[in-house]
């Protein structure tokens, strides 16, 4: 059953001085018409704004009525399609008059994106929330788990020119890690060997003891899986940061 209509403004505007007819606007027309169940409300409302937009009635009990139908499930698209179609009977200057209200109430506009939110829909893995090591980058970049059991793997997007500082991941036995690209594009480079660049399916194996670091193109976001290689006795030497002079030579 759907949600039971109910209406006091008869009562609050007319109880005083026409107490029948608030009766009858508040007890029969919405206490009871509106409320029976052969057809529904959705389509009470479309039947409602036709009734008047043929009436040539475009005063605020209309705009009350395109506000219910909104309200009860018509879509801006749909109420343009009405409004349309009933022009075509009923008179182009009523189409005009009532578009004209229409307008104002289906007046939503889509959420401008940030540039995060964006690129977000262009990747499949999330972007995450800020990233807690973010001290230890150029810019801003965020850190999203996957999975912390057996092998922990995150997903890690850098915003255009972010970039890691220099570091090392150390380890007795085992270690390093692994960098997939999952979108955008962006840059890994070990100390002393020339820069590469990842796409969304570039592979990079960090082994352990290696100085490097990894980050955004400075046009691109840029995210990469980051899997942690098993090790014995590891840990992370953060160090200093990739300077703008080296970054701007990419």
């Amino acid at each position: 059953m759907s949600k039971k209509i109910t209406q006091t403004a008869g009562r609050v505007q007319l109880g005083d001085f026409a107490p029948m007819f608030a009766h009858l606007n508040d007890d029969v027309l919405f206490g009871e018409v509106w409320n029976e169940e052969a057809i529904d409300v959705k389509t009470k409302c479309i039947i409602t704004v036709v009734s008047l937009m043929a009436s040539g009635i475009t005063d605020s009990s209309l705009g009350y009525h395109l506000q219910n139908a909104k309200n009860n499930g018509v879509t801006k698209a749909e109420i343009a399609a009405i409004i349309t179609h009933a022009t075509m009977y009923v008179g182009w200057p009523k189409g005009w008059a009532v578009f004209r209200m229409a307008k104002e109430i289906w007046n939503e506009e889509e959420p401008v994106l940030s540039e995060k939110d964006a690129y977000q829909n262009t990747i499949f893995f999330p972007v995450g929330e800020e990233n807690p090591y973010g001290q230890f980058f150029v810019g801003k970049s965020y850190l999203a788990p996957l999975t912390t059991e057996q092998i922990p793997v995150y997903n890690v997007t850098f915003e255009p020119g972010c970039r890691n500082n220099w570091h090392i991941h150390h380890a007795a036995v085992g270690g390093g890690q692994m960098l997939i690209c999952v979108g955008g594009r962006g840059w890994y480079q070990e100390l002393g060997k020339e820069p590469v660049e990842m796409t969304p399916g570039s592979v990079i194996n960090i082994p352990a003891e290696v100085k490097h670091w990894h980050g955004a193109a400075s046009d691109s976001w840029f995210s990469h899986l980051a899997i942690e290689i098993p090790a014995e006795n590891s840990s992370n030497e953060w160090l200093e940061p990739v300077s703008d002079e080296e970054y701007n030579k990419l």
